[in-house]
């Protein structure tokens, strides 16, 4: 692939791009190019934020519509409470999440960094913006950072940071109500602080983190932390559609020349416009396989109004895979996006099977460990103790009846487990008795566990016998 792109240097391989040669961080200040992707990306983005800060606020039942309370192992997905006994549920969610990100990558490359990611979201539609409102442009930006400290430039940078930490705190808000839950936030901000030092101490954490990313760390999320720049190397192979530079159409590169006699160039003019408003200062015309690309599309917007200017058809960069750029081939269906898509499809319509078959509580029965049978001689009955657990998974209050199968009879242990409350486990103990000889072991005992819309289960155990 190296050999179709006329580079002056493979340096780039070596290092990061925001990297001086000494390891010290050089600090980016991308262009800013409205073209009519950034616009497209701005009502997305939009879109997606108001999501994200809407969703919190809606509840079904009066319960939040989403909810990932990790701590206390309760989720809400559209209205519907998942606990850890559905952890077989979750397991299988991330495996297919997992799939659908290698199937969009192998399919569309890096569009969901670009696109939906909350990092490029958050960093480029609307701290940036800020950055360009406040401080200007690239050049206004940098010309103001190697400037002396004047009242102009603290009351700049003291007023941009302001409003970032504000904003880092609307973020961390947001972010803890989707743990904790709307009504829970509510009380939360609402009541005395000394009340809830534990939640505003997570609230100053996310908040400082997101400060810290936002205003410092930036692209180095994407460089350094992020997994997927480095998955994507993975993924992608030459039928994946990208951000391409088109090497046969622009190479060799070189200033528009008047002399009709000067040697033939490609359409790249060498002006660096497409560098310049990167937001992770990588040069495209390298090739599209640089983990630090993010394909946020800024590079084509960039390259289209220099083709405008020069008189030159657009797309010199533009999503295509490298098979479209060097041979004109389309987006082809081989074997190993039918194999992911197959993989995918069996594994949503067994996601799907278990949610349609899923019921409102889950109960499980267990012979008391450690113990043997009982045996009356006045009765002449075979006993075995059991634990019962019933979760109620609904968020309505449950009340049940449990029945075992002839000819056994249960017998409770203090409180007899026949009423759940919304959202709790509830456990019990009882006895299963039956008539000596009436029993013939190593058979497993089935009980079945009934609510009152006559929904049912069917539970087996052992019963130990002389």
């Amino acid at each position: 692939m190296s050999a179709q792109f006329n580079l002056e240097n493979e340096d780039f391989r070596n290092h990061l791009y925001n990297q001086s040669k000494d390891g010290k961080r050089l600090w980016i200040y991308p262009g800013r190019i409205i073209g009519k992707l950034y616009k497209a990306r701005t009502v997305f983005s939009w879109v997606l934020l108001i999501l994200l800060f809407g969703l919190p606020w809606l509840q079904y039942q009066g319960h939040p519509l989403f909810m990932f309370n990790v701590i206390e192992r309760q989720f809400i997905f559209f209205g519907v409470p998942f606990f850890p006994q559905d952890f077989h549920l979750v397991a299988l969610g991330l495996v297919s999440f997992l799939i659908f990100i290698s199937l969009f990558t192998v399919l569309f490359g890096r569009i969901w960094c670009g696109w939906a990611c909350p990092q490029t979201i958050f960093m480029e539609m609307l701290f940036r913006k800020i950055e360009y409102l406040i401080e200007g442009d690239d050049k206004a930006q940098r010309r103001l950072a190697e400037s002396p400290w004047t009242t102009e430039k603290i009351v700049k940078k003291s007023s941009k940071h302001l409003i970032f930490f504000i904003i880092s705190f609307a973020i961390a808000n947001t972010f803890l109500m989707y743990i904790m839950g709307n009504p829970e936030w509510l009380k939360m901000v609402t009541e005395p602080p000394i009340q809830h030092l534990k939640g505003l101490g997570l609230i100053l954490i996310f908040t400082g983190v997101f400060y810290f990313v936002f205003a410092r760390f930036r692209e180095m999320v994407c460089m350094v932390v992020c997994p997927y720049g480095r998955l994507q190397g993975v993924l992608l192979d030459n039928n994946s559609i990208n951000v391409q530079y088109d090497t046969v159409r622009g190479e060799p590169r070189g200033k528009i020349q008047k002399n009709s006699e000067a040697p033939k160039t490609g359409d790249c003019i060498d002006c660096h416009w497409c560098v310049r408003v990167c937001p992770t200062g990588i040069d495209i015309r390298n090739g599209s396989n640089q983990l630090e690309c993010i394909g946020c599309t800024a590079c084509i917007d960039a390259c289209d109004e220099v083709m405008d200017k020069i008189h030159k058809p657009k797309g010199l960069i533009r999503y295509d895979s490298l098979n479209g750029v060097l041979k004109g081939e389309k987006l082809k269906f081989n074997k190993r996006i039918g194999a992911y898509s197959l993989v995918l499809v069996l594994l949503l319509g067994f996601i799907s099977y278990l949610l349609i078959t899923r019921k409102p509580w889950e109960g499980t029965i267990l012979r008391t460990p450690g113990m043997t049978f009982q045996s009356n001689e006045k009765t002449h009955e075979i006993s075995n103790m059991y634990q019962i657990e019933i979760l109620n998974k609904s968020f309505q209050d449950e009340q049940f009846e449990i029945v075992p199968d002839k000819p056994f009879e249960l017998v409770w242990i203090g409180n007899p487990v026949n009423q759940v409350e919304k959202g709790k486990l509830i456990k019990g103990n009882f006895f299963l008795k039956i008539k000596e000889g009436n029993w013939q072991r190593g058979k497993k005992v089935y009980i079945e566990i009934k609510n009152k819309n006559g929904q049912s289960e069917r539970l087996k155990s052992s019963f130990i016998a002389p």
